[in-house]
């Protein structure tokens, strides 16, 4: 049940992540990290995403 709930949450902070670093770049001009900034945050949170749906991954019982 414990690996369920963390996967929820894996989920949610990579779509929280991705919503923030978007977000700032419309509001604040990143000038010349900007491709570095959005390399870096996709990697994260990919990388979240992927840990999120491994964890709440239910293999039915046949």
């Amino acid at each position: 049940m414990w690996k369920e709930k963390l996967g929820n949450y894996l989920i949610d902070v990579s779509k929280y992540f991705l919503t923030g670093v978007f977000v700032t770049s419309l509001i604040k001009d990143l000038a010349e990290m900007r491709w570095f900034i959005y390399i870096l945050s996709g990697s994260v949170a990919i990388i979240l995403l992927l840990l999120g749906l491994i964890l709440t991954n239910k293999k039915t019982e046949e």
